[in-house]
C-alpha cells in the first residue's frame, strides 16, 4: 500500500511544496540533476493518493509553485535596482509568477487523475500532460519557458538530445522516465508492473549516451572574437557620475592588442541614444582601429523606442541594425502601458507608459568575414522557437545581454545555461557578451570554451568555433514532438474511458 495514502491532505501539500523546491536544485547554478529526478519520482505516489481531480490539481499547483518559487527566486533582484519605486512589487512578482506558471502544471495534474486507470497509466498520462502544458508555458501569451526541466542536463552528455528533439521533447522525456516509474514503485503490487517503466528509463539513458558519443567533433575557425564585459552595476549604469567610467572601460578593452577579428559590446552599452551617439561612435571606431564591432544601444524612431543591436564596419560606419522583437513584459513594456502609468506602474527598464516597441522578428545580421549570425538581445535566447525562426541558416548565434538586472545569484547562471541549450539545438557556436557576466564563447555542443566570471570587468579573446551541419531540431522544430504528445494524450484518454466503461 502507498504509505502516503494515510497522510492528511495538508501534510501531502507541505511535502509536495518541499519536493518542488528541492527539484529546482537541478537547475543552475547548482546542477544537481538527480534532485529534479527524485522530486518527480516522489511526487507520483502523492498524486495517486488524491481522491478527486480538484485535490490532484491543488497538489500539482503546490508542487509547481515550490519548484518555480525556488527556480525564479532571482526575479526579486530587478526590483531592488530602484528600490524606492519598485521594491514593493518584488514579493508580489515572485508569488504571482511562481503561482501563475504553476497553474499550467496544476492543469496537467487535474486532467491526469483517473481513479479507474492503473497507477502506471496515470503516471504516463501525467507525463504526457506535463509535456503538453510546457508547450503552453513557452508559447502562450508572450511565453516564459524559463526553468524548463530540460535545463538540468546542461553540461552533461544527455544535453546533446536537444539537437534531436529540442527542449520540450527532452523535458517530456524526463517526465516519461520518472513519473510512470514513481507511480509503479508506489503500488507494490508486483515486480512486473515496475519492469516496463524501468526498461524505458534504461533504454533512454543508453540511447542518450550513444547519441552523444557520435556527435561530430568541433572544429575551430581562424577568427578571434573579443567579448567585452564592463561590469556596470544596474543602479550605477545610467548614473552620470559612473556612466563615463564604464564607457571608458569598454574603450580601453577595445583598444587592447593583439587585434581580434570582431569585437562585441553588451546590451545597451552606449550611454546615448543612437540618433545622438555620433561622438561615442567615433570614439569607438578610433579604439577599434579598423576592427568591426557589434554593440547594444537604444534608439528612437518618432514616438517609438527600441532596444537595438548595431554593427559597425572596419571604418566605424553603421552597416547593420537589429531591433529586439521579443520584449520582457513588465520589464521593457507594460500591457495597457498608458493606463498603468497613470496608476504609477512602469516597466523596470523604461519610464514611458508603453515602453519599448518590438522589432519585426527573428533576423540575420551580417558581420563581414565571420559570416551571418542570429542576433539575440537578452532573454530572446530563452526562446528556442525564436532562434529556430531565423529566415535562413546562420554561421553563429550572437547574444548581447545586461544580466545586471538578474543579480548575482542564480539568474545569470540560468540565463547562460539556456544560451548553451540554444547552441546545442542549432549546432552553432554562440558568442555572448554580458554587461556584468557571464560573457562566454560557447561551441556547437554547448561547451564553454572561454568565459569571464560574473562580476568582473575585462575582456576575453576567444577563437570562434565552426558551425556544424544543420541539426534535426533545426529542420523539424517543435511540431513533431507536439503532435506526438497530442496523439498520445488522446489515445490514453480514450483507453482510460474505455476501461471505465
Amino acid at each position: 500500500m502507498n504509505p502516503a495514502q494515510r497522510w492528511p491532505f495538508w501534510l501531502k501539500l507541505l511535502v509536495a511544496a518541499l519536493l518542488g523546491a528541492f527539484g529546482a536544485f537541478g537547475l543552475a547554478p547548482f546542477g544537481y540533476w538527480m534532485a529534479t529526478l527524485v522530486s518527480l519520482l516522489l511526487i507520483a505516489p502523492l498524486f495517486l493518493t488524491c481522491s478527486t481531480r480538484a485535490r490532484a490539481a491543488m497538489l500539482g499547483w503546490v508542487f509547481a509553485t515550490g519548484y518555480f518559487a525556488h527556480a525564479l527566486s532571482w526575479i526579486i533582484e530587478p526590483f531592488q535596482v530602484d528600490a524606492e519605486r519598485h521594491a514593493w512589487m518584488a514579493p508580489f512578482a515572485l508569488i504571482l509568477m511562481a503561482g501563475g506558471l504553476a497553474l499550467f502544471w496544476a492543469l496537467a495534474f487535474w486532467v491526469s487523475r483517473r481513479r479507474n486507470a492503473s497507477a502506471v497509466r496515470q503516471g504516463v498520462l501525467l507525463a504526457v500532460a506535463l509535456g503538453l502544458v510546457e508547450f503552453g508555458r513557452g508559447y502562450l501569451l508572450t511565453g516564459f519557458p524559463w526553468a524548463g526541466v530540460a535545463q538540468i542536463w546542461v553540461d552533461t552528455p544527455v544535453a546533446q538530445l536537444l539537437s534531436l528533439i529540442g527542449p520540450y521533447g527532452l523535458g517530456a522525456l524526463i517526465f516519461a522516465a520518472t513519473l510512470p516509474l514513481g507511480a509503479a514503485l508506489s503500488e507494490n503490487r508486483s515486480v512486473r508492473s515496475v519492469v516496463l517503466p524501468f526498461v524505458f528509463v534504461l533504454t533512454c539513458a543508453v540511447l542518450a549516451l550513444s547519441y552523444s558519443a557520435f556527435r561530430p567533433l568541433v572544429q575551430f575557425s581562424e577568427n578571434t572574437v573579443r567579448l567585452v564585459q564592463p561590469n556596470a552595476p544596474q543602479h550605477q549604469k545610467w548614473d552620470p557620475d559612473y556612466a563615463p567610467l564604464f564607457f571608458a572601460r569598454q574603450i580601453e578593452f577595445t583598444a587592447s592588442h593583439p587585434r581580434p577579428d570582431l569585437i562585441i559590446w553588451p546590451e545597451t552599452s552606449v550611454p546615448a541614444w543612437l540618433g545622438s551617439a555620433q561622438p561615442y561612435l567615433s570614439a569607438i571606431a578610433d579604439a577599434a582601429q579598423g576592427t568591426p564591432l557589434v554593440l547594444g544601444i537604444q534608439r528612437g524612431d518618432g514616438p517609438r523606442i527600441y532596444n537595438s543591436m548595431v554593427y559597425l564596419d572596419e571604418e566605424g560606419q553603421q552597416r547593420g541594425l537589429y531591433d529586439k522583437h521579443h520584449l520582457a513584459p513588465f520589464g521593457e513594456y507594460v500591457p495597457f502601458g498608458d493606463l498603468m502609468a497613470r496608476l504609477g506602474v512602469f516597466g523596470l527598464a523604461t519610464t514611458t507608459g508603453n515602453g519599448f516597441s518590438a522589432g519585426p522578428g527573428p533576423a540575420l545580421l551580417d558581420v563581414g568575414k565571420l559570416g551571418r549570425g542570429v542576433p539575440l538581445i537578452c532573454y530572446e535566447a530563452v526562446f528556442p522557437q525564436d532562434v529556430n525562426g531565423a529566415p535562413d541558416r546562420a554561421d553563429f548565434l550572437l547574444q548581447i545581454t545586461n544580466d545586471a538586472w538578474f543579480g548575482t545569484r542564480s539568474g545569470p547562471y540560468q540565463h547562460l545555461a539556456q544560451a548553451q541549450m540554444r547552441a546545442i539545438e542549432q549546432g552553432l557556436p554562440m558568442m555572448r557578451s554580458a554587461n556584468t557576466g557571464i560573457s562566454a564563447m560557447i561551441d556547437p555542443l554547448g561547451r564553454i570554451t572561454e568565459a569571464l566570471p560574473l562580476g568582473q570587468a575585462g575582456y576575453v579573446d576567444a577563437v570562434l568555433p565552426e558551425p556544424q551541419p544543420m541539426t534535426v531540431y533545426t529542420r523539424i522544430g517543435d511540431s513533431p514532438v507536439l503532435i506526438a504528445l497530442l496523439f498520445l494524450f488522446a489515445l490514453l484518454l480514450r483507453r482510460t474511458r474505455s476501461a471505465s466503461r
